[in-house]
């Protein structure tokens, strides 16, 4: 069985406010075995003056492997000159991941709207895409988006778009926050799962945004850890587990800090 207490993965929005090369430096030495990118660390970097090659040289010269590369958000529902800019992203995506040795590419609902129909024909022409570059891609769910709001909305898309490199990227604070805590995800195929990001959830209602920063330290809030893991582990989950833990509170402190607490937290809650 695999350790999953040695796959652990720090996925840079818990340190948004620092910059990437000290987000790296900062994972590392707080304890995490790989990284969860986004497109806009590129962007961050490019606009900074970098060149896309500085920024893959910059990555790998860190020593720290990358589990997961996101793109940018939207083209599930975008039309028109958006969805070829969105699909052109996405291609450009998937050549970094290919340079970083990383397999997996993942995408989320974005700010924009449609229908399941129309998110299951962008998932499958993007899952052709990733598979093309030899990658597999990971659709995540948000608990507050007005459409792709609930696991079984996310496993109906990737069963529309019936194709082998679509997947589910689970996050433990939309399971909790869509009404599925604990052993909620208990009727999802292992085959199923190609990603598992993770935080705690804060006691009370959500606050009301689309990408809530509200997100805590596991072992800080609600989520039923033991249940979590423990269902992980039967399915014979292998994956990475990527801490996403968005909270100004945390960008405030230093960012080893923050990581190792973060990593530390988790392995206890693994061994538990």
């Amino acid at each position: 069985m695999i350790d999953l207490a040695q796959r652990l993965a720090l996925h840079t929005w818990s340190l948004d406010t620092t910059p990437l090369a000290e987000a790296l430096a900062a994972a590392r030495a707080g304890g995490f075995d790989a990284m969860e990118l986004r497109r806009i660390d590129f962007t961050r970097c490019l606009e900074a003056g970098m060149s896309n090659a500085q920024v893959l040289d910059l990555v790998r010269g860190s020593g720290m492997h990358v589990a997961v590369l996101g793109t940018e958000y939207g083209l599930l529902f975008a039309e028109g000159a958006e969805r070829q800019r969105l699909f052109d992203v996405f291609a450009l995506t998937c050549s970094n991941a290919v340079a970083m040795g990383c397999p997996m590419i993942m995408t989320a609902p974005g700010q924009n709207n449609g229908t399941v129909a129309q998110a299951a024909l962008s998932l499958r022409e993007a899952a052709q895409v990733a598979a093309d570059h030899g990658l597999r891609l990971a659709l995540e769910f948000n608990s507050q988006h007005d459409v792709i709001n609930h696991i079984e909305v996310a496993r109906e898309i990737i069963a529309k778009a019936a194709h082998p490199a679509a997947g589910l990227l689970i996050d433990a604070y939309h399971l909790q926050r869509s009404g599925s805590p604990g052993r909620g995800f208990e009727h999802v195929a292992p085959e199923e799962i190609f990603t598992f990001q993770y935080s705690d959830v804060p006691a009370g209602p959500p606050p009301g945004q689309r990408r809530p920063t509200d997100r805590l330290v596991p072992g800080e809030g609600i989520v039923q850890w033991r249940a979590v893991f423990d269902l992980l582990r039967e399915k014979g989950y292998g994956g990475y587990l990527s801490f996403e833990a968005p909270n100004p509170a945390l960008w405030a402190r230093p960012p080893a800090e923050v990581a190792r607490e973060a990593a530390d937290a988790t392995r206890r809650l693994l061994a538990a």
